[in-house]
């Protein structure tokens, strides 16, 4: 009993990467479902700035002087094992963004927006899983996915969904868990962007990951970078001849994240809960933010 318990527990935390805001970590986690066994996360999320990074310099407001800015994010991810070592996943957010002070976005002349971002689909495999004696476990993987805008939103302005790219994803990661489960992830990936009208930069993910979990809880604490490979810094006299606010998927994002994550099981380990808190902790074009989520775990399989 004990050990078909853990096997669901394990088979939850394979979602959790996903039941916060989508920017805050990498995409996929060291975990797997078993064979058949589908997984259902709705979530809830709420981010809020009123700070941000113009190129690397920290500054009070956002680039158009819009005031606070705060998002609100509906997200849906699920996971399916199709076999014990081969999983496939799928997340789609909702998003309602809004500029605190009612000012309206300079290039989409609304104070809020909102809509349906990107729908993301991952294939996850186990490469390797071998005990290591004195240490515990050891497992290895690769993911690879696509990211898709199927809601039709403007990339332009500061209240913009997304850059509306087209983005093919590559992820690896190595996963060491203790006799005692403690676990340590480690993960690096790597997204292609495509958008007809804008350059938008490519860029690498990766982070690290230190974790707990037995059969009344799971924790973890992640810090997730993203490393834009180019683009232009807000402010420069580049990102004003390529057009100011309207140029803004173009600039070089890049952001240093902290992210604290609670799963606890609630019913036979069929239904569990999510919380998470997120800050920003270093950036370039990006927002000094901080966004807590709650979220329902669901297992019908």
């Amino acid at each position: 009993m004990l050990r078909k318990s853990k096997k669901s527990l394990l088979g939850a935390m394979a979602l959790l990467c996903l039941s916060a805001p989508l920017a805050a970590q990498t995409e996929v986690s060291g975990f797997y479902p078993q064979k058949n066994e589908l997984t259902i996360a709705p979530s809830y999320s709420f981010k809020q700035y009123d700070r941000f990074y113009r190129g690397t310099e920290l500054t009070d407001g956002n680039p158009a002087g819009l005031g606070e800015i705060s998002s609100y994010i509906v997200n849906l991810y699920s996971e399916y094992g199709i076999t014990n070592w081969l999983s496939a996943s799928l997340n789609m957010p909702y998003i309602f963004i809004e500029s605190e002070t009612g000012e309206p976005d300079p290039v989409q002349g609304t104070s809020s927006v909102d809509g349906i971002q990107d729908l993301s689909v991952f294939l996850k495999g186990r490469i390797l899983e071998k005990d290591i004696q004195s240490l515990g476990k050891l497992g290895l993987g690769a993911a690879v996915g696509a990211s898709i805008p199927v809601g039709n939103y403007e990339p332009e302005g500061v209240l913009s969904l997304g850059n509306n790219a087209n983005t093919l994803n590559a992820n690896v990661m190595a996963q060491l868990t203790t006799k005692v489960n403690f676990f340590t992830e480690l993960q690096y990936g790597y997204s292609l962007k495509d958008n007809s009208d804008f350059d938008v930069p490519n860029a690498m993910v990766y982070g690290i990951k230190l974790g707990y979990f037995n059969n009344y809880f799971y924790t973890h604490v992640q810090l997730a970078v993203q490393d834009s490979m180019d683009g232009l810094d807000i402010g420069t006299p580049e990102f004003a001849e390529a057009g100011g606010p309207r140029a803004l998927p173009e600039t070089e994002v890049d952001y240093t994240n902290l992210n604290v994550n609670l799963y606890i099981p609630v019913y036979k380990n069929e239904i569990g809960v999510s919380t998470a808190y997120n800050q920003n902790l270093d950036g370039r074009n990006f927002s000094k933010e901080t966004s807590f989520s709650l979220g329902l775990v669901y297992k019908p399989l």
